[in-house]
């Protein structure tokens, strides 16, 4: 599967662009385990071209987590030219355009998702920043706006005319969110449209390596996006790698070999921002993660966990679990 000049080979896994979680430090750490392409968080065009320092952040990369997309969300078409222009100074291998995002501040406001409401403004942005750019240009939407406008067959062979290089479906609407049940079948059924050309890339409660062999074998995908899963969990690409390399599970990781992972991510965010922030960045990590699912009588050690703002402490508290169940 190429894009642009992008070679992945068959069956290649991404991670998805997720807003305070795909920082550089994370990236990588996904990268290390397989991950065969990488998203920055969500970087907004208006903060960009007004040269917000937290948002101008983002865009920083390294050569180690290559190939690496930059994502821009507006729903202004200067604005998000003007932006992806900026982010093309970055040197990204490629810039992908955010038109799935629900969440009211983005949505609400017209971008993200929003602009499932105003396709003809969509397509605008899409045309502009084509054309204002060298590098490919990617999109990740969702299905339709709500159940009454899945749109996605249609606005797929809308936005390939664009001038884009792959797209990115998210098997829901943006009046689901994040709930239900991500539908694949719109997704198939945009990858078996004969007009259709370009890669298409599916997204949606892939949580396993079956699912993710199944994404492949059912709906015929050219590459399959993993997000929420991610979280706490960045070996799961190597999980996923294997199986679709090999059809056999990886052995699972011992509870010492998960709490090194997230120790050393911890460290790194610290390193990134400070003590204090790098913790509070790095819990959701701890919430989320499957490592300590399913601990009897682990209630007390997990609200702990989740507010301490010492390093000491919170590696303290991590060291005592793996002491407990370092084999398990």
């Amino acid at each position: 599967m190429d894009i642009g000049s992008l070679h992945f080979g068959s069956h290649p896994v991404f991670l998805a662009p997720m807003e305070d979680v795909t920082d550089q430090a994370f990236r990588l750490m996904c990268k290390k385990f397989g991950a065969d392409m990488v998203y920055t968080e969500f970087v907004s065009s208006d903060a960009l071209i007004r040269a917000v320092n937290r948002t101008q952040a983002k865009l920083s990369i390294s050569d180690e987590e290559r190939p690496v997309a930059i994502q821009i969300y507006g729903k202004d078409i200067d604005t998000m030219v003007e932006a992806a222009r900026i982010c093309e100074a970055a040197r990204p291998d490629i810039i992908d355009l955010n038109f799935g995002c629900p969440v009211r501040k983005v949505a609400g406001k017209g971008a993200g998702a929003g602009l499932l409401q105003d396709i003809p403004r969509m397509l605008a942005i899409t045309t502009a920043v084509v054309k204002a750019v060298s590098l490919p240009v990617t999109v990740k939407t969702r299905l339709g706006w709500d159940d009454t406008s899945r749109c996605i067959v249609d606005l797929a062979e809308r936005l390939q005319d664009c001038g884009i290089a792959a797209l990115t479906i998210h098997g829901r609407t943006r009046a689901q969110m994040y709930t239900g049940t991500a539908d694949w079948t719109l997704i198939g059924r945009v990858k078996d449209n004969p007009r259709m050309h370009i890669p298409i890339i599916g997204n949606g409660d892939i949580t396993t390596p079956v699912q993710a062999g199944e994404a492949f074998d059912t709906y015929g995908v050219d590459a399959i996006m993993i997000g929420r899963a991610a979280i706490g969990h960045p070996w799961i690409f190597e999980e996923v790698k294997h199986y679709l390399d090999t059809g056999s599970h990886t052995a699972p990781k011992t509870m010492r070999q998960c709490i090194d992972i997230l120790k050393n991510q911890a460290l790194q965010s610290i390193g990134r921002l400070d003590e204090r922030r790098g913790i509070i960045h790095i819990r959701r990590h701890l919430a989320m993660t499957p490592a300590f699912k399913g601990i009897p009588g682990f209630r007390e050690t997990r609200v702990a966990m989740l507010r301490t703002e010492s390093a000491d402490e919170l590696f303290a508290i991590l060291d005592s679990i793996a002491d407990r169940f370092g084999t398990r």
